[in-house]
């Protein structure tokens, strides 16, 4: 016998927090398209700028709880510090219990939740619920963030046994067919660096270590295998890539997935939103006893109505 819940998750990266020298016109814009993607699990990266405030329009707008906003480590110029969020619909999610992990090791920031299906009666479809924003400067950089995050591809002590991750890892899923049309100051992002300073091909060790590890990726299975969330953007970096991923493991599958390329999108963020459907599928008789949170799920207060 089999549990199963459905739910909808996004990733996308609002480009400065969707915020225009103080103006929110671009923000307010955003959160109405994702109101028609209608998310149940949501992660909002490059937040900057964003206040309390800020949060609780997107959160109301979404019927949304947010679980945290976590402050980048770094940020590369100074003013406000980039910032990553993660909300839930109290709807169709039930919050376990968080953390904010890799904290002094993330450039920016990686958010953990423990999450149960509102129409669970019990812990057979809890899963883990990861969202993120890997380092821009370097492949190096990026690949030690993804080792934090290659136990939960599988089985794992103490942890529900499905998770979903949701991220811009700023990692290139294509070699470029020229090089030579981004300028050679942005090539160190993206490719290799040899010992002798030498570039070499793109850099793509940190999705290719969390697939190794047995994450999943929904984009080879659903709709378009090719289809790329920037490029579209900035006249310095018009090669079209896949740097926003969202990846499933253990009894999370994924039933839907695709790249949210509208007109209208492609002017509001230099990144596309990623949008997948998920189910989590459990087995009962293996599934009691596993997760070490039998406790009734707490959910985190609301932002106040705006």
């Amino acid at each position: 016998m089999t549990a199963t819940a459905s739910l909808r998750a996004i990733t996308y990266n609002t480009f400065c927090g969707g915020l225009d020298a103080g103006d929110d016109a671009r923000l307010r814009v955003q959160t109405d398209m994702l109101a028609g993607l209608k998310p149940d699990l949501l992660c909002l990266q490059e937040c900057t700028g964003w206040t309390n405030r800020h949060l609780c329009q997107v959160a109301n707008t979404l019927r949304m709880v947010p679980i945290a906003m976590v402050r980048s480590r770094v940020h590369r110029e100074p003013g406000t510090p980039n910032g990553t969020t993660l909300l839930y619909k109290p709807s169709v999610l039930q919050l376990v219990d968080w953390c904010a992990l890799g904290q002094g090791v993330f450039h920016h920031a990686l958010i953990q939740a423990w999450l149960r299906p509102r129409a669970a009666v019990d812990d057979s479809c809890d899963f883990l619920a990861f969202g993120t924003h890997f380092a821009w400067p370097d492949g190096d950089g990026r690949l030690r963030e993804a080792r934090m995050l290659t136990d939960y591809g599988g089985a794992f002590p103490g942890a529900p046994g499905g998770a979903v991750l949701l991220g811009d890892l700023n990692t290139p899923d294509r070699e470029p067919d020229d090089w030579a049309v981004i300028p050679k100051n942005l090539h160190s992002r993206y490719r290799f660096v040899r010992p002798s300073g030498k570039f070499g091909g793109t850099d793509q060790r940190a999705v290719h270590v969390l697939l190794e590890s047995g994450w999943r990726d929904p984009q080879m299975v659903f709709g378009d295998p090719a289809a790329a969330t920037v490029g579209h953007f900035w006249d310095t970096e018009p090669n079209p890539w896949r740097l926003d991923y969202t990846f499933t493991a253990g009894h999370v599958q994924a039933t839907d997935y695709f790249v949210w390329d509208t007109p209208v999108a492609r002017r509001l963020s230099d990144h596309l939103p990623v949008v997948c459907d998920l189910m989590t599928r459990r087995d009962e008789q293996s599934a009691t006893g596993t997760s070490g949170h039998a406790q009734v799920a707490r959910d985190r207060p609301a932002c106040p109505a705006a």
